[in-house]
Formats: structure tokens, C-alpha cells, sequence
């Protein structure tokens, strides 16, 4: 038999639409709050970098150089004081990251111990062209962005000689690091190979500058989501559930790092060098908190989708519902999202979402077996809210197919109410005219 829409009806749509605009002010203040947890576990996260150690950015060993140049202008001898660079002709990191997390009341940060050994050589013939200037001062310096990190077992040996390290890098452009003073005769030699053991504690990130002229970065970690740095992708990588690897290589002809690194170092310009760093960042690919704010932007689907589920089991069944109640139902679905925001702070996502979705759905069937006493409905109600929950956390969980769940979502509930509303008359007639528009309804003419 096919229905009606009456003026009271309509009177009764327009309410249910307004409780339902009304019903976003819950959540937007949800969502708000689910801003202020995230930005309070983010300064936590800085609070425990600062006494920690931060995000580590490395600059690979590099020679610094002061000498003098004696010049005469008219007749007046001076010396003019000069500073020069080397970077190395080889350089080859491999490092291997553990890491482990560092709570603060319910927020955590994510940390690593990385190992990490650090080789290569210098081009004799400039070593040894810088050694004929008889140079003031001469240093091999290794940049740190955090050398809080840097471990009691960091240890480097010049051609096979074991030397201490000295804090800082006596360089404005390059502020925290460490470096060693080679004496003259060093220059001399054959070559100048390095080897520097770094035991190295940071947080979240580590990338290193290719300073050699072929550069060799390998990299191994017990974190499942790597997200590659800088300009220069690993030439191989290799992901698994519960770890990565990785492999850079450049040269001089790809990065160039010899005027990159001078102006760095001279100019204090250090932006397009850091640009060239290559690096890996361990993140988390869907938190907590990502989670709860991406599932209240579904709020207003599924609040529609409940509510018109009501208003259409209202037009079948004839059952008048009244308009506290469709607020109730609206106010249940909403206090789900307070429910998992609270919760997954105690219990991670998952257990949080299995917990809210059973209390919500508990309670909406046990109200709407109040409100319609039948059996039959409220277990229709019962699979279709928990389908709708679980297809929700499917689309909140997956990193690459989220769109496609929520557009099949869409699409199903769209077919599903054409269906069920397609005999529905909504000109509102009598059911002798029914199926006619409005202009076509009046009496006929008398003949």
C-alpha cells in the first residue's frame, strides 16, 4: 500500500533535521577536545625531548682549517686570515636504530638507540696541499643537532689511532657537535681514514648530510612505519610487520654539497643543505587521537543514518516518536565519541572503540525496545548498528583504502533508504490521487 506524508509529518521532519544540526554542537566540542589532548601529548612529547634529547640530524665528518696569507700593499706587510673546508672523498654510514617509548602521566614519546658507525677517507692530495700553508688550527668536526644523545661508547680512531673527542665545534654556523685537533703531521700522511663509533639516543627522527663525495647510508630499525626523509629516496628499502631497512647513495653530481656546505658554513646559510639530509622518520601511521578526530568527521553520517532509520520505522509502523527522544538516540551516538577519546588514552584505540561501540549500541537497543517493544526490531537494530560500527572502524583503521570503505558506505545507505522509501508518496496526497503532483490534484472540470 503505498504512504503519505502529511503536513504533520513534514512539521515532524523539519524538527527531526534541527535536532540534528543542534546535535553538531556536542560534536564540535568533542572534536575540540580531541584537538586539546593531541596538542597536550605534543608538548609533553617536547617537554621530554628537552630532557631527553630531540630529533637528531647528523653532519657527517668534515676538516675545518684556519691559515694565514702574508700580503704587502704599499709596502705594509699584513696577514690575512683564511678558513677552507674538506669533506671526505668516502663516506659510508651504517647504523642500526632499537627503540622504545618514555611515558609522562598517560602520554608516551617515541625514542631510539641508535648505533651507528661512520667511515670513509679524505683526498691526500688536498690534505697535503693544506699542510704546505701551514695551517693555525685544523680540526675534524662532527655535527650533532642534539649532543645530549650522544653515549658514554661513541669512540672514533684516525688511520687506526684511537682519540678522544672534544664537546662543541668551535663553529657559529654549526653550533653542537664534536671534534678532535689533528695535528700537522696527520695532513701528511698517505690518507686520512676515519672510523667513528657513535652510540646516539634521539627522538622520532634521524637523518644524515651526504657530505662525501660518494656517500653510502644504510639503515635498519625494529619500527614498522618508516617514512623517508629529505631529497633523496633509499635506493632500496625493505618493510616488514615489525621492522625496516634501508639504503641511500649519492655523489657530488647529484647533491652539490661542496657549495652547499660553504655556504653553511661561511654564509650561515644552511637551508638548502638541510634540505639535501637523508633520513628516516619512525612515526605512528594512525594515532590515537588521528583516529578519534577522523571518526567524528563520520558523526554526522552516522547520526542521519540512525535518526532517519527511526523516522522511516515512525512512517511504516505508524508509532509516534517523539522529538526528546530522536535528541536522546542523537546524544547517544554523540557521548560515543567522548566515550573512545576517553578511553583509547588508557586502553589504545582498539579496546577503546570495542568498549564504546558495545555501550552505545547496548544502549540504543535497550531504548528502542522501550520505545517499540518488539523483539524483531530491536535485533535488526542490534546487527545493523554493529555493522555500522564495524564498517566505521574499518574505514578508521585502514591507511590507503579508508575513501573507498566510505564511499561503499555511502553508497550502500543511499540504495538501502531509495529502497525502502520508494513508494513513500511525498506530495502528501490522499491515497486516491497518489503518485500525482500537486497541480494535477484539483477537480475536474464540469462538463
Amino acid at each position: 500500500m503505498t504512504q503519505q506524508i502529511t503536513e504533520k509529518t513534514g512539521i515532524k521532519l523539519a524538527i527531526i533535521a534541527a535536532i540534528i544540526l543542534l546535535l553538531m554542537i556536542p560534536i564540535a566540542m568533542i572534536t575540540d577536545l580531541i584537538d586539546e589532548r593531541s596538542a597536550t601529548e605534543h608538548t609533553v612529547q617536547q617537554e621530554i625531548a628537552r630532557s631527553t634529547s630531540g630529533t637528531q640530524s647528523l653532519i657527517a665528518p668534515f676538516i675545518y682549517a684556519e691559515y694565514e696569507v702574508s700580503t704587502e700593499v704599499d709596502g705594509v706587510h699584513t696577514r690575512i686570515k683564511h678558513q677552507r673546508t674538506f669533506l671526505p672523498k668516502q663516506l659510508t654510514v651504517k647504523g642500526s636504530l632499537d627503540t622504545f617509548e618514555k611515558y609522562r602521566s598517560i602520554y608516551k614519546a617515541q625514542l631510539y638507540r641508535a648505533d651507528l658507525a661512520l667511515t670513509g677517507h679524505f683526498d691526500p692530495q688536498q690534505l697535503s696541499d693544506l699542510a704546505d700553508l701551514t695551517p693555525t688550527r685544523v680540526a675534524m668536526v662532527l655535527g650533532v643537532s642534539d649532543i645530549r644523545g650522544i653515549g658514554l661508547n661513541t669512540q672514533i680512531s684516525l688511520n687506526g689511532q684511537t682519540h678522544s673527542l672534544v664537546p662543541g665545534t668551535t663553529l657559529s654556523s654549526i653550533e653542537e657537535g664534536v671534534h678532535i685537533t689533528l695535528p700537522i703531521a696527520t695532513l701528511r700522511d698517505n690518507a686520512l681514514a676515519f672510523d667513528i663509533q657513535l652510540d646516539l639516543q634521539g627522538m622520532t627522527s634521524l637523518s644524515i648530510a651526504p657530505l662525501g663525495a660518494r656517500t653510502e647510508v644504510s639503515l635498519d630499525a625494529n619500527w614498522p612505519h618508516p617514512s623517508f626523509q629529505g631529497e633523496y629516496l633509499p635506493v632500496h628499502s625493505e618493510i616488514t610487520d615489525t621492522h625496516f631497512s634501508a639504503s641511500w647513495q649519492t655523489s657530488y653530481f647529484a647533491t652539490n654539497m661542496k657549495e652547499l656546505f660553504s655556504r653553511c658554513i661561511f654564509k650561515h646559510q644552511c637551508e638548502q643543505l638541510e634540505a639535501r639530509n637523508m633520513g628516516v622518520r619512525l612515526v605512528e601511521p594512525v594515532d590515537h587521537y588521528l583516529k578519534s578526530h577522523r571518526a567524528t568527521n563520520y558523526a554526522l553520517l552516522v547520526i542521519i543514518l540512525v535518526i532517519s532509520s527511526f523516522f522511516l520505522l515512525e512512517l511504516s509502523k505508524t508509532k509516534a516518536i517523539h522529538p526528546v527522544q530522536y535528541g536522546f538516540v542523537g546524544l547517544s551516538l554523540a557521548v560515543f565519541y567522548l566515550l573512545l577519546i576517553s578511553l583509547s588514552e588508557h586502553l589504545g584505540f582498539a579496546w577503546a572503540y570495542a568498549l564504546s561501540a558495545l555501550a552505545a549500541i547496548l544502549l540504543l537497543v535497550s531504548y528502542i525496545w522501550g520505545i517499540l517493544q518488539s523483539a524483531k526490531l530491536s535485533a535488526a537494530y542490534l546487527i545493523a548498528l554493529s555493522a555500522l560500527y564495524a564498517m566505521l572502524y574499518a574505514m578508521l583503521s585502514a591507511e590507503h583504502y579508508a575513501l573507498l570503505l566510505g564511499s561503499l558506505l555511502c553508497f550502500t545507505v543511499l540504495a538501502a533508504v531509495m529502497l525502502a522509501t520508494r513508494h513513500v508518496n511525498w506530495y502528501g496526497t490522499t491515497q486516491a490521487n497518489a503518485g500525482q503532483p500537486p497541480a494535477q490534484q484539483g477537480n475536474s472540470p464540469a462538463q
